[in-house]
């Protein structure tokens, strides 16, 4: 006689009908054409956190709201417990997984990327022997469907192939959950403690049956600790997460494990698993469960408080966070309206369905980040190992800077959408820098400086935030720190510890640099000197307009010049053996170049080419075109970055020659033909890659979505406009995908962008008004972000190739 379905079971069921009915409704009576001048009054209902869960998005479908410390979500399996089947625990197409993780970072791109930590499972049957020694997920996991799952903003619901299913909805710091068991067969709920997506050094639990709680933490780290170039740096912890869990009901039974022995019926344990990955890790790691009477009631419903100080903390914050008696509704209802309130930031009105679902979705991953890691009384772990507490102009401590992606989009984003969020973040990085002996770390996670990456993405970032008016952090004392890291040779930079991909030297052997004005390959102590003297020049350039913006006219004026050295690793000379020549190229300390060369090789660059890095000059296009032989030998040469010979697109990536959607070194290419005088091109490329690379469903990017970056780019490319360089204010124009969009300043005036004729059929700009007065510029004043205004655009169905054409109308 098959058991009867758990009132979790059911409750899953009728949601999924509902979900289902209410899709089916909105998809028969709604048409676009019907919305086309209404804005979205509640841009949940196109969020699909699926998108990006496939082809590398590393994107997670788990319940949490924007910045939020706690990302309730699975851990998959494909049959070895020390990995998972994606970078972030999930990926769309393993459906088996051992654990729901209280944490995860969104679209890291190193396999496994960050936390994971404490996997909670619900399993069916009795433990009889070590989760730890199940090396191959083959008895303490499950398969499930994807028609079994549900994933909304702040709540995630899942059906497994056991029986059991988990409703879970989260607050920024807590969460509830509601488990549901198969009436009158074993329940219990497995806690992984040791089980973090990179292992751990340590973990441990605590079970009190008599107040029916479960408490305990895991000391790890470890972000990109495995990957090949460098990681063995990283292996290592530098934070602790607690939690504490409390229950609506008696524990029927109690155990924990360490490594392959158990120990039923007691209360304690501990162990860490290493960071060691295969057979070197296998077996090992720590943990505890608690069973459950299914007898007469099969469902059991939790409440959990999460912490990077303390497990005081973690019961803290939910306390602060979840009311006593609120469940899984209450919760994701509040949950929804947070992120309502937050998506809200940008009304858009008109657009198809795939349209609006694909541009929320976007802005969802894009506001994911930067997470708190203070609790609600302000205490949060320093980088240097010890509590500190947010000063009273600060907001809260937030970290999850992956500075190389996040400073070319998404920190602009931030900034024109929530300018208050990013003064706190600003203000978090400088934090983490004074506990740090002044060094600004390129890659943070959590309170560890991991070095991930290359250049200085710090002073990129916080320049941009000044620029775009963010005041609320010590830009002073931020820009003195950042100007002294430039200036001031570190002990680091002459060090190889995790090079090359986590270099340790956040400006590697800076002493060297500033003599030959660019980063020998030879003795760089870095990933790849080109990149290194681009991406520094960028970074400097940015530091130079910020300086201008202080009214620090000689630091201004040094920084400056120090932005146009990547002249330096410019060689007129370098060719494709076809007759293009002049390409950026790595240099070794006697001024001689790396040879051989060939324009689809990555020797001196850092994930990327030449052919690519060559482009990455944003600070100064028309140096760059000069450099080439002039503005019309540029457009040319940029015709064939996203052409085959043939004339067909090439934007899909795959092609070491041409434009790759799924890393940032070139993400800022469509936009170059602005400064080209050939707008038109920019236009009608973003909407060939908007139409082609992004999209809904789980393969919906074009690859690691890395903190919201490539969310951003599309977010930024659909409202028509986008960042011109780091450290400016300025945007450039491209045509709009949406008839109209409010972008809301809570700090000012808000920036409307009209553009009646936006549909599949007019991706070309014929006339642009900026605040009612016709513009013939392919560029905004910053007066626009720093003040608010108007944008109307006058599209087309074919370009108008005079339009922002003139010398006058180009960015320079």
């Amino acid at each position: 006689m098959p058991s009867k379905p758990s009132r979790a079971a059911r409750r899953l069921a009728a949601r999924a009908a509902a979900l289902a009915l209410t899709g089916a409704l909105a998809g028969a009576v709604v048409s676009p054409a019907a919305q086309a001048d209404a804005p979205v009054a509640h841009p949940t209902a196109y969020v699909d956190p699926l998108i990006g869960t496939a082809s590398g998005g590393n994107t997670f479908p788990g319940a949490t709201l924007p910045y939020g410390m706690i990302a309730w979500s699975p851990t998959s399996t494909t049959g070895d417990q020390t990995s998972t089947g994606a970078a972030n625990g999930y990926e769309y197409g393993v459906t088996r997984m051992r654990g729901l993780s209280l944490t995860h970072v969104n679209g890291a791109g190193c396999n496994p990327g960050a936390a994971g930590d404490v996997p909670i499972m619900p399993f069916v049957g009795d433990v009889t022997s070590s989760p730890s020694a199940d090396t191959k997920d083959a008895v303490y996991a499950s398969g499930f469907s994807h028609a079994d799952e549900r994933a909304v903003p702040g709540r995630y619901t899942v059906g497994l192939e056991s029986g059991a299913t988990a409703d879970l909805a989260v607050s920024e710091r807590a969460g509830v959950a509601d488990f549901g068991f198969p009436a009158g067969k074993p329940a219990n709920l497995l806690f992984r403690v040791s089980n973090s997506l990179n292992g751990s050094e340590d973990a441990d639990i605590e079970i009190d049956a008599a107040h029916r709680k479960v408490t305990g933490s895991v000391l790890t780290g470890a972000f990109c600790g495995r990957r090949a170039n460098g990681g063995t740096n990283n292996r290592k912890s530098y934070y602790r997460l607690h939690f504490s869990a409390t229950f609506d009901r008696d524990f029927a039974s109690t155990g924990t494990w360490r490594d392959g022995a158990l120990a039923p019926g007691a209360t304690s344990g501990s162990g860490g698993e290493g960071y060691a990955t295969g057979a070197d890790r296998a077996g090992k790691g720590s943990g505890g469960w608690v069973g459950f009477d299914t007898t007469t009631d099969a469902d059991v419903h939790m409440r959990i408080g999460i912490s990077y100080v303390s497990r005081a903390g973690a019961e803290a914050n939910l306390r602060e966070e979840i009311a006593p008696r609120a469940g899984v509704d209450d919760v994701a209802r509040a949950g929804s309206r947070a992120w309502d309130r937050e998506l809200g930031s940008v009304r858009i009105g008109g657009g198809s369905e795939d349209r609006r679902t694909t541009f929320y979705t976007a802005l969802y991953h894009s506001l994911m980040q930067p997470n708190l890691i203070s609790d609600t009384d302000g205490r949060y772990p320093g980088m240097d190992g010890v509590p500190h507490r947010v000063t009273r102009d600060q907001g809260a401590q937030y970290s999850n800077f992956s500075g190389w992606d996040q400073y070319r989009a998404q920190i602009q984003l931030l900034a024109l959408l929530k300018p208050r969020i990013a003064g706190d973040f600003a203000q978090s990085l400088y934090n983490f820098a004074r506990q740090n002996g002044g060094v600004w770390d390129r890659w943070v996670h959590v309170n560890g400086a991991t070095h991930v990456m290359t250049g200085d993405p710090s002073a990129a970032t916080l320049a941009t935030f000044y620029a775009m008016g963010v005041r609320n952090f010590d830009h002073e004392g931020a820009f003195g720190s950042l100007a002294r890291q430039a200036t001031v040779p570190h002990p680091d930079g002459l060090s190889d510890a995790g090079c090359p991909g986590q270099c340790a030297g956040q400006r590697p052997n800076l002493a060297q640099y500033l003599e030959s004005h660019y980063a020998a390959q030879d003795v760089c102590h870095c990933w790849g000197g080109a990149a290194e003297t681009l991406e520094d020049a960028v970074a400097d350039d940015a530091l130079g307009r910020w300086a201008r913006l202080l009214g620090r006219d000689e630091e201004a004026k040094a920084f400056e010049e120090r932005g146009r050295w990547w002249r330096n690793v410019f060689n007129p000379a370098a060719g494709d053996g076809a007759g293009t020549t002049g390409y950026a190229q790595a240099r070794n300390v006697d001024g001689s170049w790396l040879t051989p060369f060939a324009p689809g090789s990555d020797r001196g660059f850092a994930q990327g080419s030449s052919a690519t890095y060559t482009w990455m000059v944003p600070q100064d296009v028309q140096g760059l075109a000069g450099a080439m032989g002039g503005r019309d030998v540029a457009a040319k040469r940029l015709d064939a970055f996203f052409h085959k010979a043939d004339g067909s697109w090439s934007v899909k990536g795959g092609d070491a020659l041409r434009y790759d959607p799924t890393n940032e070194p070139g993400i800022h290419a469509p936009w170059l033909y602005n400064a080209l005088g050939q707008p038109w091109k920019t236009q009608e490329t973003v909407r060939e890659i908007v139409d082609t690379v992004y999209g809904t469903g789980p393969r919906g990017l074009p690859g690691n979505d890395d903190l919201g970056t490539m969310s951003a780019w599309y977010v930024f490319s659909a409202l028509g406009i986008y960042p011109r360089t780091p450290g400016s204010a300025t945007l450039l124009l491209g045509a709009p995908l949406f008839p109209s969009a409010v972008l809301d300043r809570p700090q000012g005036t808000d920036i409307t962008i009209s553009a009646p004729q936006a549909d599949a059929t007019h991706p070309y700009i014929d006339a642009v008004k900026i605040d009612g007065r016709t513009s013939d510029s392919s560029w905004t004043p910053a007066r626009l972000v720093t003040r608010g205004g108007s944008l109307t655009y006058r599209l087309a169905d074919r370009p108008n190739t005079s339009w922002a054409t003139g010398p006058a109308a180009m960015p320079q």
